[in-house]
Formats: structure tokens, C-alpha cells, sequence
């Protein structure tokens, strides 16, 4: 069991990790962090703008996490379908949550936009405009981040009764990358730009990898529990 347990959480930092490198996300991190930063002086408070930013998106995914976790395994209804029907939902989300991440099935997931107007107004806060603004982009659900947290990161949270950890760890691993970069420019590193390209090569494999193994999982896991076949043992 605490083998499992482990597993699970080891699962929610890698998808954590791999929601903060996808394109949507890294873009929209490191253009905040830049924005912000271009009024701070001192590597010390961009430093610390790049620590709240990514407080900001963990605290986000974390209160998120768990309403959901903990509305579905407090409620009767909900805690009983589970029981009963969490092995054999799980299959086909997996699949679905696959698909989305290879790109056969696509939706527009607009999230909460930002004016130019607002970012000026959040930025004008400084260093807990940071904090906000992670909590506004963490909302701000791209399709590949969207699958990855509702389709993946709850189903695990709530197949191990998860309500605090896995949203956590899942928080810390999207935030993770965002800080390093924020590390990066304090440090007035010059090839940012040649890591942030590296990085988009390495999401792009591993979003596929991760599809793959989603669907495999997915087909094991219906064949298993829908279809009674013992492929899972």
C-alpha cells in the first residue's frame, strides 16, 4: 500500500513537472516573471518574486485540488460510485486524458484572460503582484495542462484518498521550473533562451511519452475491470 502510495506521489511531481514545461504554461511563467522582474533591482527580490510567483501557483493547484478530492470522497453518492466504479472509469479517462496529450482530441480552454491594463496593476504590487499573479495563470488552464490536472492528477489524488499531498506535490512540481528560471535571470544568465528552447524539446517527447503510456495504461486498465479480462492480475 505504501508502495502505491509512493508511486502515486511520485507521479503527481512528474506530472506537476510536466504541466509547467509544456508551452502554454513555461510561456506564460517566464513572461511573468520577466515582466515583473523588469522593475525589480536586486537579484535578492527576483529571487523572492520568482519564490511567490511559484507559492502563488502551488497554493493554487493545492485549494483546488483539494475541494475536489474532498468533495468526491465525502460525499456518499460520489464516495459509493467511486468505490464501486473507480477502477473502471479510470481506464477509459486514461485514455481520453492520452489522447489530449498526443493531440488526437483537442478543446479550447480559454481560463481567465489578462489585459495589458491588469498585468500593469498586478505588477504595480511588486513582489505580491508575483503571488497573484501565479494564482491568475495557474487558472488560466491550457488544454495539454487541463488534461494533465483534471484528467490525471484528481483521478490519482482520488484513487489513493489524496486530499492534501498529491494536490501538493503536484503544486511544487509546476512551480519547480518556473523558480530555476527565476534563478537563471537573477543570475543574468545569457543563455535562458537556449535552456527554454531545450525545454521545449524535452516536453514535446515527453508529453508523448506520457500519452502512450496513459493510453497503454487505459486499454489495461478497461480491459481488466470493464471487460473481466485479468490482464492486470
Amino acid at each position: 500500500m505504501m508502495g502505491g502510495f509512493l508511486f502515486g506521489v511520485s507521479s503527481a511531481f512528474y506530472l506537476g513537472i510536466l504541466t509547467s514545461i509544456s508551452p502554454c504554461p513555461l510561456a506564460t511563467n517566464i513572461a511573468a516573471i520577466s515582466y515583473i522582474g523588469r522593475r525589480l533591482e536586486s537579484p535578492r527580490r527576483m529571487l523572492l518574486t520568482g519564490l511567490l510567483y511559484t507559492l502563488g501557483r502551488t497554493l493554487t493547484y493545492l485549494i483546488l485540488g483539494m475541494l475536489i478530492v474532498t468533495s468526491a470522497l465525502s460525499t456518499p453518492i460520489i464516495a459509493n460510485f467511486l468505490e464501486k466504479y473507480m477502477n473502471k472509469a479510470l481506464g477509459a479517462v486514461l485514455i481520453l486524458a492520452g489522447m489530449f496529450l498526443l493531440g488526437l482530441l483537442r478543446f479550447s480552454s480559454p481560463g481567465p484572460a489578462m489585459s495589458e491594463k491588469m498585468q500593469r496593476r498586478v505588477a504595480s504590487g511588486g513582489l505580491w503582484g508575483a503571488g497573484l499573479l501565479g494564482i491568475i495563470f495557474a487558472l488560466s488552464f491550457c488544454p495539454v495542462s487541463a488534461a494533465l490536472f483534471f484528467g490525471s492528477l484528481v483521478p490519482l489524488a482520488v484513487k489513493y484518498e489524496s486530499t492534501f499531498v498529491m494536490p501538493a506535490i503536484y503544486g511544487i512540481g509546476t512551480g519547480l521550473p518556473v523558480l530555476a528560471f527565476a534563478i537563471l535571470i537573477a543570475m543574468g544568465v545569457r543563455w535562458v533562451g537556449l535552456v527554454f528552447n531545450r525545454l521545449s524539446s524535452i516536453e514535446l517527447w515527453a508529453r508523448r511519452i506520457t500519452g502512450i503510456a496513459f493510453i497503454a495504461v487505459g486499454i489495461l486498465y478497461s480491459l481488466t475491470y470493464v471487460f473481466g479480462i485479468p490482464v492486470l492480475g
